[in-house]
């Protein structure tokens, strides 16, 4: 699979930009496409997902170039040339909200894993995990679970706040906490706070916003449709899409991707129970 090369029209369509806008990455020095001996760019899965990034980054963040190039690590780095780049990767001491890329370099560090061991169990490269390391973005929904799983965490108990026992928990409307932005188009904002049995969310799905890919874990999940549409793909090969105030349950081990199918904003309230997710 790492073998595989994309001509930059394909890899700008992977990336929701023009092929012009590649080249004009190119010159900004913001990514380095391979080039073939007659000169024709390609791109293999590294350099795509960096290119997410940087899309991503202006999009979503606002960055200039300048900017851009100062938050991603170089192409190609490896674990001894990233080094502490200036990041701690223990936490705030000073009650501080900890970024959750900073959150998974303590944790793979606690583990004794380096970045090497966590792409080769994960699926995950090398560079997406530095660049979300330094910067909390870059992986997607199903990239971000794995991780966590290798990691011995979940994703709310890298998204969410500090957990504390509560026999009851009040949010007012509009007032939910929000998780730190990770992926391209997904919000999560949590309904209930607590150590709780169950994980209750409200999602908001910009259009094509997706799990990028399929993940699995213990428990059940249910899913009721605010507004707009939802396509859930279980086992690979069974296919539901869900309209506004439709409901669906599933279990949760068995493998799910989903996608928002609406031209517009898809919102759901998502419960998953035990709290694995």
């Amino acid at each position: 699979m790492d073998d595989i090369r994309f001509r930059i029209a394909e890899a700008a369509r992977m990336a929701g930009v023009s092929p012009s806008t590649l080249r004009l990455w190119e010159t900004q020095e913001l990514i380095r496409p391979i080039r073939t001996p007659s000169g024709q760019r390609l791109y293999d899965h590294d350099l795509v997902e960096r290119l997410k990034t940087i899309a991503w980054l202006r999009s979503e963040k606002g960055l200039n170039p300048a900017a851009i190039r100062e938050t991603l690590p170089e192409e190609g780095i490896t674990e001894e040339e990233e080094g502490d780049s200036g990041i701690s990767g223990e936490p705030a001491e000073d009650g501080g909200e900890v970024p959750i890329g900073l959150k998974i370099r303590h944790l793979r560090r606690q583990a004794g894993k380096t970045l090497e061991a966590v792409a080769q169990e994960t699926g995950v490269s090398i560079s997406q995990l530095s660049t979300f390391e330094r910067t909390s973005q870059g992986l997607s929904f199903t990239a971000l679970h794995a991780v966590a799983a290798c990691l011995g965490t979940t994703i709310a108990s890298l998204g969410g706040r500090e957990k504390q026992d509560a026999r009851e928990s009040l949010i007012r409307e509009g007032k939910w906490p929000s998780w730190p932005t990770t992926a391209s188009g997904v919000t999560i904002q949590t309904l209930a706070e607590g150590d709780n049995m169950m994980e209750c969310h409200r999602f908001q799905l910009a259009p094509g916003a997706s799990s990028e890919g399929a993940y699995q874990h213990e428990g059940e999940e249910f899913i009721h449709v605010l507004a707009g549409s939802l396509a859930i793909v279980l086992d690979g090969d069974q296919f539901f899409d869900l309209q506004a105030g439709d409901s669906f349950y599933f279990e949760s081990r068995r493998p799910h991707s989903w996608r928002n199918s609406f031209d517009g904003e898809t919102v759901l309230i998502w419960i998953n129970t035990p709290a694995t997710f």
